[in-house]
């Protein structure tokens, strides 16, 4: 008579396939146990993660709760914080720009946000348009890259307003950096909805 073969607790099944395979994202480690379990259940699936994740065993990405629409989306903030921020920081910048006295030291507060605003967030939104998934780079190539594109973008946002009727001035300047700015980081957000829209999702 043939011995059956046990079959091992889940989570400890979990561990085995996290040290063979060495997945990056809980996505990836439930694809890679799926091909070792057929039938392995989903939502059972993702209650143990969890609670690996909680005692501090595991250290992975929960897939992204599951929505009908681009706008239910933007309302994840877990995935759109970035967008959130890059939003406030620009307003934040026009309100000092324009609302703000020019008097020391009130004034740093404005250098400070201003140089955000003109050295970084136009760069970083279009990294976060150009590389939408997680995965493409690390938190310091988007950095990086964050400030090369924006000290690209700002002056030739600026060449091309000195060929126009308004000119190198503060206000258009402060306009096409901020158009620039907002649309590059709508594209990002669309193009993640994109992506996560064609993952296998699960309710956080």
């Amino acid at each position: 008579m043939k011995n059956k073969r046990i079959e091992i607790p889940l989570k400890e099944f979990i561990i085995q396939r996290v040290k063979a395979e060495n997945p990056r994202t809980v996505r990836d480690l439930f694809e890679m146990a799926s091909k070792k379990r057929p039938t392995l259940a989903e939502d059972e699936f993702i209650q143990s993660i969890k609670e690996l994740k909680e005692s501090g065993t595991l250290e992975l990405e929960l897939p992204t709760p599951k929505v009908d629409s681009y706008l239910a989306y933007l309302k994840l903030r877990s995935e759109n914080a970035w967008f959130h921020l890059v939003v406030s920081a620009s307003l934040a910048t026009i309100l000092a720009i324009y609302i703000l006295p020019s008097t020391y030291p009130i004034v740093i507060f404005r250098w400070i946000l201003g140089s955000v605003f003109v050295l970084f967030l136009p760069g970083y939104t279009t990294v976060q348009a150009l590389f939408a998934g997680r995965r493409e780079l690390d938190d310091i190539e988007r950095f990086a890259l964050s400030v090369g594109l924006s000290l690209a973008v700002t002056p030739l946002v600026g060449l091309l307003l000195n060929y126009t009727p308004w000119g190198i001035r503060l206000d258009p300047i402060v306009l096409c950096l901020s158009i620039f700015t907002l649309a590059m980081a709508a594209i990002g957000t669309v193009r993640r909805y994109s992506l996560t829209s064609k993952r296998p999702t699960a309710e956080a």
